[in-house]
């Protein structure tokens, strides 16, 4: 009888880590790459059109996703982003058409790779 309790409180045990683990996500434990698609709602136009100007707002927030390239890769590729008309291609151009010197070049975002 002892083996089948051992055996389900490591069951237990595993699923809370998971869930733990789970929970934190790309950007952060208290949101989501949806929520946080909301913050470059200034991004719009650029994020369609690879020809339009990136507005200092959205290079001021996709700075902050920068810090996190996991975070801003899944804000991308978001389904709050895609609703919105974003054009992950596109999208992802933003840093270096900011200028950013520290961007993540290279970083894989889904099937595109960041330039």
């Amino acid at each position: 009888m002892e083996g089948p309790i051992k055996f389900l409180c490591l069951v237990g045990f595993v699923v809370l880590v998971s869930i733990a683990v789970e929970g934190a996500g790309e950007c952060g434990k208290n949101t989501t790459p949806d929520n946080e698609a909301f913050k470059l709602a200034s991004c719009a136009t650029a994020a369609q059109d690879e020809n339009a100007s990136v507005s200092q707002s959205c290079c001021a927030q996709v700075k902050k996703f920068g810090q996190n390239p996991s975070c801003l890769c899944a804000v991308l590729l978001s389904n709050t982003a895609k609703m919105s008309g974003v054009n992950p291609q596109i999208a992802i151009t933003i840093p270096k058409r900011c200028n950013f010197a520290n961007r993540p070049v290279g970083y894989k975002c889904g099937p595109y790779t960041l330039p």
